[in-house]
């Protein structure tokens, strides 16, 4: 029995370690129907829910060496929310979830290192995708630039309008 726990638990260090993030949701009262339409939703967004007791993940957390404050989110019916992604998307769809469900309930997390709480996790899952927000920075990086092209073209293509001009009145 002693073996099956150590699994469990280093299985639980090991995604904690290949992840940046960690969600804590209480999954009180959730179907198993209903926790499995949870766990699709996240494995389109490169997450997963594991359920798990409090003292393997508190354990867990020790040895990953997690905030302190994250213990305070373990307790009662607890599944942490693991990935390897964006962690806005995983936000975004234990939100929508909870939208349509009324459950799960988000205790907080972690976020490299730093606690997070349900505010900000919910203010995660208000950003725009990953893709999208790194979209907006290269438009942003590559718009100086597009400018400075237009004006170096700018009295060129202004010599070519009046000489078409000129041309066209003989």
């Amino acid at each position: 029995m002693k073996e099956l726990k150590e699994n469990i638990i280093n299985d639980l260090v090991a995604r904690l370690n290949a992840s940046p993030f960690m969600l804590v949701v209480d999954y009180t009262a959730l179907t198993v129907a209903q926790f499995e339409e949870l766990r699709t939703k996240l494995d389109g967004v490169g997450a997963n829910a594991q359920v798990t007791k409090n003292s393997y993940a508190k354990r867990a957390s020790k040895e990953v060496e997690l905030p302190e404050g994250v213990a305070e989110f373990l307790s009662g019916q607890t599944a942490v929310i693991t990935g390897e992604q964006d962690v806005c998307a995983a936000a975004k769809a234990v939100k929508e979830f909870h939208k349509t469900n009324k459950k799960p309930e988000v205790r907080g997390g972690v976020l490299d290192g730093k606690l997070l709480t349900p505010e900000e996790i919910n203010a995660l899952a208000e950003l725009p995708p990953l893709e999208v927000l790194q979209a907006q920075l290269l438009g942003t990086i590559n718009q100086p630039a597009s400018t400075l092209v237009r004006l170096l073209n700018e009295p060129a293509s202004a010599l070519a309008r009046v000489l078409k001009a000129k041309e066209e009145k003989g």
